[in-house]
Formats: structure tokens, sequence, C-alpha cells
């Protein structure tokens, strides 16, 4: 059922192996531009995080806002599709400015 191959066979097979991984990972080791670019990577990786992690908690600050302003102040900027996207993607100052058009009747 399986393939029977001599011993000899199987060590110059694991030594062809070995040596194509050896020079593959010598190649990759003394090559410093794979380096920065690695940097560079994971800069902007955290660069991108950092970014991202204030803009959920910007759109989180200004959905709860805009739940609140409707439920407990009482002040109904309107259950619409418009006012919602603003809040969440402005965040506080969207519901700010919700709130300032309210006051003017433009909302």
């Amino acid at each position: 059922m399986f393939l029977e191959l001599p011993p000899a066979a199987l060590n110059t097979l694991g030594e062809n192996t070995a040596d194509m991984g050896g020079e593959a990972i010598g190649a990759i080791a003394s090559n410093p531009s794979l380096l920065v670019g690695g940097i560079i990577l994971i800069i902007g990786a955290i660069i991108i995080f950092f970014f991202i992690k204030k803009i959920i908690v910007n759109t989180v600050l200004g959905f709860v806002a805009w739940i609140l302003f409707m439920t407990f102040v009482g002040v109904d900027p309107g259950l619409t599709i418009p006012t919602l996207v603003v809040s969440v993607i402005f965040g506080l100052a969207g519901v700010g400015v919700l709130l300032v058009l309210k006051f003017f009747g433009v909302v």
C-alpha cells in the first residue's frame, strides 16, 4: 500500500531538500531590503491599528450619545438613517452638529 524506497534514495532526497532549504534561508537572511520591508510593514500595521481604534471609539461614542439624547434628554433629532449615519461617522461632533441644526430648526 505504501511506496517503499531504498534507504539510500531517502537519504539523498533528504540531503537535497536540506541543501535547497539552506540556500533559500541564506538568501533571505542576507537581504537587508527584506528587513527594511518587514519593519515598514510592522510600523504601518501599528499606525493603522492606532487610527482604527480611534475611529471605532468615536463611532461608539457618537451612537451612544445619539441614543442618550433621544431617550433621556428628550431631544429627538429624528430617527432617520442620515442622522444615524452622521452620528456614527462623525461621532460626538456629528451629534453636536445635529443638536445645533435641531436648535435652528433645520433638522
